[in-house]
């Protein structure tokens, strides 16, 4: 499989730390017994954050990846992109 590194890469790798980092932190707080309201307050804060990371993903992929598919008449990684959306935002 080819190894994408796109100009992100970094900054998607931190995003996603901190996201794991808040996930974890999500746990604690059920284990801890906090309040419902709470815990789905910071369950939305991390359904966001990896919102935004897809979003920057599909950013990258598209600057890249399928501008260079277009360039060289490949029809395939579209065909993946639209996969990939569709599975995205379900």
């Amino acid at each position: 499989m080819k190894e994408h590194n796109h100009p992100h890469s970094k900054q998607i790798i931190n995003r996603m730390s901190r996201i794991i980092g808040h996930a974890e932190a999500v746990k604690r707080m059920i284990e801890e017994g906090k309040e419902c309201d709470e815990i789905l307050i910071q369950i939305s804060a991390v359904r966001s954050a990896l919102n935004n990371v897809g979003k920057l993903i599909l950013e990258d992929h598209i600057n890249h990846c399928i501008l260079e598919a277009v360039e060289n008449n490949n029809k395939e990684p579209l065909e993946k992109l639209n996969k990939a959306i569709d599975k995205f935002v379900k």
